[in-house]
């Protein structure tokens, strides 16, 4: 069995900072600034149930969850989650790709 199984590799929003400030020569305040601004924007459009479609990219998009019944097994109950809305990323098929093929 793989080591790589038990090692997961992970990028940090420091990280991203780090590596764009690096890249352009910007300062990480200003990238930092940028960055929350980006987030932020995503969170609202989403939170206004407005899909984002970022090209060669991917979509950050809200679906609708319906109702449902579930089980609280600990008390052998049934409960009703409601009808909710949930974030998601789809990736750009030839980002999709260039993961995949890697």
């Amino acid at each position: 069995m793989s080591n790589n199984l038990f090692f997961e590799r992970k990028m940090t929003k420091a990280d991203i900072v780090n590596e764009i400030a690096k890249n352009t020569g910007i300062d990480k305040i200003t990238v930092m600034t940028a960055i929350d601004s980006f987030m932020e924007v995503i969170k609202d459009s989403l939170t206004n149930e407005e899909n984002v479609y970022l090209r060669g990219f991917g979509s950050f998009v809200v679906k609708k969850r319906a109702q449902k019944t579930a089980r609280n097994i600990s008390k052998n109950t049934a409960i009703i989650v409601p009808e909710h809305n949930v974030a998601a990323f789809k990736p750009a098929k030839s980002f999709a790709e260039v993961v995949k093929n890697k």
